[in-house]
């Protein structure tokens, strides 16, 4: 008689989503909304798994990345800042990348939350024909019903 061979492996997609700096943002969502949040921006474009950071950080800190990263001055809401994006790396944990807010320059943490892990997966607004802030609009009104 052969042998039976063994099950498939079954691996449950997960994404992962670390909070930085919740001191930082009274009101801010609790963490695991921040999850759903992150989550439900992911797999709006089919990734339902991967590790992502979200940090809120202050004025100051948020000047700087800009400035060194984009080469703009001044504060701003919220930075992505996208690794891997779509690609997985040899069955490694994808690293989707870090989204940075600034609460002091935000009026919506939801939003930008969406906004920055939308940057992480690859959406441009700057770039498309709206296409990701019409994506926005409608994950936000989807999660507030």
């Amino acid at each position: 008689m052969p042998p039976i061979a063994a099950a498939p492996e079954i691996r449950r997609a997960m994404l992962d989503v670390e909070v930085f700096g919740a001191e930082l943002a009274p009101g801010a969502p609790p963490p695991q909304e921040v999850r759903r949040l992150c989550a439900l921006a992911t797999a709006a474009v089919g990734i339902e798994d991967g590790h992502l950071a979200i940090e809120y950080v202050d004025e100051r800190r948020i000047e700087q990345l800009n400035a060194e990263h984009r080469g703009k001055d001044g504060p701003t809401d919220v930075l992505s800042f996208p690794i891997d994006g779509a690609a997985e790396r040899n069955g490694a944990e994808r690293e989707l990348g870090d989204v940075v807010i600034c609460p002091e320059h935000t009026l919506d943490l939801r939003e930008a939350i969406v906004h920055g892990v939308l940057h992480l997966v690859g959406l441009d607004h700057e770039t498309d024909n709206g296409e990701m802030l019409a994506l926005q609009a409608e994950l936000l009104a989807w999660e507030r019903r």
